[in-house]
């Protein structure tokens, strides 16, 4: 309905037209936004003020706010508040930089039980000791304007990330090792390398702790059109643990793997006679492996005296497990076969475990390495 206004007319561009109908419509941005730009289109489409306050279930001075602010900055800059001088602040420059050090140091360093403030524990603490820091202001601190002071200084004294310190000083030669590795793997699959067929490439590892969980109740099935998933009681029982003894062939993808309840020197060792006789007697076996006290204790040691030329043990850093193929394996396994696996018994994981490694050599996986490679031999050979 037209009327006659008291007002300027709102004339919009076609661009600003068009982002005030996007927003209108939009179900991502603020409802304060969403409601300006209703009324702007409103108003310069001629509609009366009473009539906007009514459509959009507001009060006719909100309307005329935002008409004003548009005829006198723009329909653009009407859609935000503008900026206000507010309350005076009361907490001094100073006691905000004390708050903010007492927010970086641990709760314990100063009596507590505590490792990690929690917003109630450390407003507890300024209001107790405000006075005698000097800083009189913050006697009163609510747990409210401690959270909000940490967010606007990006301070979370609540939580923890974490990050892995290297702490081995040989890393770059041993990684270095590793990687000569994985080139000479590389070279030997491309046939580039007439030795290829005296040296067998293997990298190893144990993954413990896999657990023999049974169901107390049958899963249930998906049912279509009613259940899309499998159904699974929450309930269920342990059976113990098991650890896998394997090492995959970097050059054929095929899996050697030991299923023993314990990783110790005795398996570690019967999982290098297992390696022993898979390949012929001439060739030697380097493996990729990290340093657990199984694999360089005075047991294995004297093994290794036995077979003397047979195998060659290349070492990842310490914290360098990442460098090691075989935790590619492992995990591809923990994503898809163990992910929700569920047995009777310790026996049944066993034989399911072998049972999966005989699948997986039915159509093995050449797992490569990528990174670093090129530039690792340029340094190893200089």
């Amino acid at each position: 309905m037209l009327f006659r206004r008291k007002r300027a007319m709102l004339l919009l561009e076609n661009g600003v037209r068009d982002r005030l109908q996007k927003l209108s419509n939009s179900r991502t941005e603020s409802a304060s936004r969403v409601e300006r730009a209703q009324i702007l289109l409103g108003y310069a489409g001629g509609e009366s003020v009473s009539s906007i306050a009514r459509r959009l279930r507001t009060n006719r001075p909100k309307v005329e706010r935002c008409i004003d602010k548009a005829l006198g900055l723009g329909a653009l800059a009407a859609l935000s508040d503008m900026p206000r001088g507010g309350r005076t602040r009361t907490i001094t420059p100073e006691a905000r930089a004390w708050v903010l050090s007492l927010a970086c140091r641990k709760p314990k360093d100063l009596g507590y039980s505590y490792e990690l403030w929690t917003t109630r524990l450390l407003s507890q603490h300024i209001r107790e000791h405000c006075v005698d820091a000097g800083h009189p202001s913050l006697a009163r601190l609510a747990r409210g304007t401690v959270s909000k002071m940490l967010r606007q200084s990006k301070i979370r004294p609540h939580k923890i990330t974490y990050y892995l310190q290297r702490r081995d000083p040989e890393f770059e030669s041993k990684m270095a090792q590793v990687l000569f590795v994985y080139k000479e793997v590389e070279l030997a699959s491309r046939k580039d390398d007439e030795s290829a067929d005296m040296v067998a490439y293997l990298s190893y590892d144990e993954k413990p702790g896999i657990q023999a969980i049974a169901n107390t109740c049958e899963d249930l099935p998906p049912v279509p059109g009613e259940h899309t998933c499998v159904f699974r009681d929450y309930e269920y029982k342990r059976h113990g643990t098991v650890s896998l003894l394997a090492g995959i062939d970097l050059l054929t993808g095929r899996v050697h793997g030991l299923v023993k309840n314990r990783h110790r020197s005795v398996e570690f060792i019967e999982f290098l006679k297992l390696v022993d006789s898979k390949y012929p007697k001439q060739m030697v076996i380097r493996i990729v492996l990290d340093n657990h006290s199984a694999h360089t204790s005075k047991q294995t040691r004297g093994y290794l005296a036995s077979v003397p030329n047979r195998f060659e043990f290349v070492l990842t850093p310490t914290h360098g497990s990442w460098l090691n193929l075989i935790e590619s394996f492992f995990g591809k396994m923990a994503n898809t076969f163990l992910r929700g696996i569920r047995v009777h018994s310790k026996a049944e994981l066993v034989r399911r475990i072998e049972q999966y490694l005989a699948e997986i050599n039915q159509t093995p996986v050449v797992f490569r390495w990528k990174y670093r490679l090129d530039s690792i031999v340029v340094e190893q050979a200089a």
